[in-house]
């Protein structure tokens, strides 16, 4: 049965900056670095094993619209590797790294086709013979806000038709930007045998028959990127029949593990509970960030607390994970949200709901800000703050609570 054979992927981050993350080791934190590369090299090592006709990059290969050029040249050496086994490569620009941005121009391959920002059609003839028309366009600029999707029109004269879009579907975009939006039955319409998305992290099947796929990125960049990250392995018949392989291509992956602590427990207790969470990666083969959330902690002593609260305790896990070619890395321990449940020693149902009404409150960015606006309006305090971002504001806002909660619970 004659098929076409490609690799969908999308969402590179080539050279993020993994911002906040500092803190990590020095050996860890280039490793995380470099992960975005190791991702892409291992796009590239899949193309080549499955012997594909093409690899489609669906937006957003760059972190960033200044992209360097030492990140070009890596991209470049990865794109030569694909055109020396005859594999042609398809790649849209995303609000991330759209056409405007500034930069110094490194030319790609002539296996590469970039699309500008009108959408075409590319006609691709595979080496069995069968033909395809891909669809796809640039992002000219950082905020597209249009329906790029009434522009998509279907070409005749081609076996199959597979359109390519970074973009959100209307009403689901999350945390993610809503740009060039569209709805399922807008894609339906257009009549395509397969939608190469882009722009969400998280993989998801929107539709099969035809598919329409978000492959995720290919390297979880902070700890909201949880889970296994990677591209799809598309098979397509001339009639339209498609099978779809993941396949993991993440260096470092980000994870979290609940321990429940259902009765009295003491350090020995929560160090042999956390190092065994921590063990039970030892079969992934893969290196592992972990995030470790405790929940019940009223079983905790305050001593025990102090030793979390003051880094003592996670510093004790961390010297002893390796950190070799393949490691797992408590990078945080957390007390679980059981705002209300957690603290009953407090009798007056009242005023837990009044506390819980005012951290709800300060959920809001502009009672958030209104709140710290004394400190941030200060005329020697204000020059040593940066702007918070979301994650740093709900990292304040728990910490603030947790200490609320623990004057109340104080016995002496």
């Amino acid at each position: 049965m004659d098929e076409i054979r490609f690799i969908h992927t999308a969402d590179l981050h080539l050279d993020s900056p993994f911002l906040g993350l500092h803190q990590l080791p020095e050996k860890l934190f280039r490793r995380l670095q470099e992960s975005t590369f190791t991702a892409f090299e291992r796009v590239v090592d899949a193309a080549i094993k499955k012997d594909v006709d093409f690899v489609l990059v669906a937006g957003d290969l760059f972190d960033g619209e200044d992209r360097s050029i030492k990140a070009q040249a890596r991209l470049r050496r990865q794109l030569q590797r694909l055109g020396e086994k005859g594999i042609f490569v398809f790649i849209t620009h995303g609000n991330h790294d759209h056409l405007a941005g500034d930069w110094v121009r490194l030319d790609m391959p002539e296996n590469v086709h970039i699309f500008n920002e009108n959408i075409e059609p590319y006609f691709f003839s595979a080496r069995n013979g069968m033909t395809v028309h891909i669809y796809g366009f640039s992002y000219p600029e950082r905020h597209v806000l249009t329906r790029k999707i009434a522009e998509f029109e279907k070409v005749p004269g081609a076996d199959l038709h597979i359109a390519m879009l970074h973009g959100s579907e209307e009403g689901q975009s999350g945390a993610h930007q809503p740009y060039a939006p569209f709805t399922i039955r807008e894609l339906l319409y257009k009549d395509m045998d397969y939608w190469a998305l882009g722009h969400i992290h998280k993989r998801r099947i929107l539709h099969v028959d035809p598919y329409i796929v978000y492959p995720g990125n290919t390297q979880g960049r902070h700890r909201k990127e949880e889970g296994e990250k990677g591209c799809y392995f598309v098979k397509m018949s001339k009639e339209g029949q498609t099978e779809l392989e993941f396949i993991e291509t993440a260096d470092v992956c980000w994870e979290t593990v609940r321990i429940d602590l259902r009765k009295e427990a003491g350090m020995t207790d929560l160090y042999t509970s956390c190092t065994a969470a921590l063990e039970s990666f030892g079969n992934r083969k893969q290196s592992i960030l972990c995030q470790i959330i405790l929940s019940n902690s009223r079983h905790l002593s305050k001593k025990v607390l102090k030793t979390i609260d003051n880094g003592e305790f996670i510093e004790m896990l961390q010297e002893e994970s390796f950190l070799g070619s393949e490691f797992v890395w408590p990078y945080q321990i957390k007390f679980e949200e059981t705002f209300v449940n957690e603290h009953s020693f407090i009798s007056d149902d009242a005023f837990l709901n009044v506390l819980e009404e005012a951290a709800k409150e300060l959920e809001n960015s502009d009672s958030f800000d209104q709140a710290i606006s004394d400190l941030y309006e200060h005329t020697y305090a204000s020059r040593y703050l940066d702007v918070l971002d979301k994650r740093q504001r709900e990292e304040l806002l728990h910490s603030a609570k947790k200490q609320v909660l623990g004057r109340l619970s104080e016995k002496d």
